[in-house]
């Protein structure tokens, strides 16, 4: 009997153990829920809503399209490593049941240039190789940011900006978002 019992914890603890290892493969190489912390992605993005990320690209360092939705490292300067892909994980966990213990580097932006642009920013408006861009996604209001000269934008990093230009802190004051600390596509 006593044996039966033990067999029947240890097959328990088998199932979740494996079952957990699996979720965290998952969530580390190819989707990882998540949720928004702010106001800086308004209108797009409401602070609380939970989001999906795709983490393909950012195991294969892919460069991400104009306009796409990505989750980033705001430490810019930070070198990361592969630990910080695993970690992250389980604080994103535990911040679905405590807002409080969610990471403040991890932010939510749209890719605004690639490597090589050159992005101005004057008359309310974000320009990208000498032409204005068409932004229907931003918050109304003209963007108060204005800055004298062109950003360039190196290789092998994006620029990115919230869609609330003027409730974001984003590469206009971080800097250039190098290709490693794009942590993630929001895809849904």
């Amino acid at each position: 009997m006593l044996n039966a019992i033990i067999r029947e914890i240890y097959e328990w603890l088998y199932s979740i153990v494996i079952a957990l290892a699996i979720a965290m493969v998952i969530h580390i190489f190819f989707l990882q829920p998540t949720r928004v912390s702010g106001e800086s992605m308004v209108p797009t993005l409401h602070n609380g809503e939970y989001l999906v990320v795709e983490k393909w690209d950012h195991i294969f360092r892919n460069e991400p399209n104009y306009g796409d939705i990505v989750i980033i490292d705001s430490r810019v300067l930070y070198d990361r490593t592969w630990l910080d892909d695993a970690v992250e994980p389980l604080h994103n966990y535990l911040a679905f049941f405590d807002s409080k213990l969610q990471t403040k580097n991890v932010w939510v932006k749209r890719v605004i240039g690639k490597s090589g642009d050159r992005l101005a920013f004057h008359d309310g408006k974000v320009w990208r190789n000498g032409e204005a861009l068409d932004e229907p996604y931003i918050n109304k209001g003209e963007m108060d940011y204005s800055r004298q000269g062109e950003v360039i934008v190196p290789e092998g990093c994006v620029f990115c900006m919230g869609d609330n230009r003027n409730h974001s802190t984003d590469s206009r004051f971080i800097g250039p978002v190098p290709l490693d600390h794009i942590l993630g596509k929001v895809i849904w």
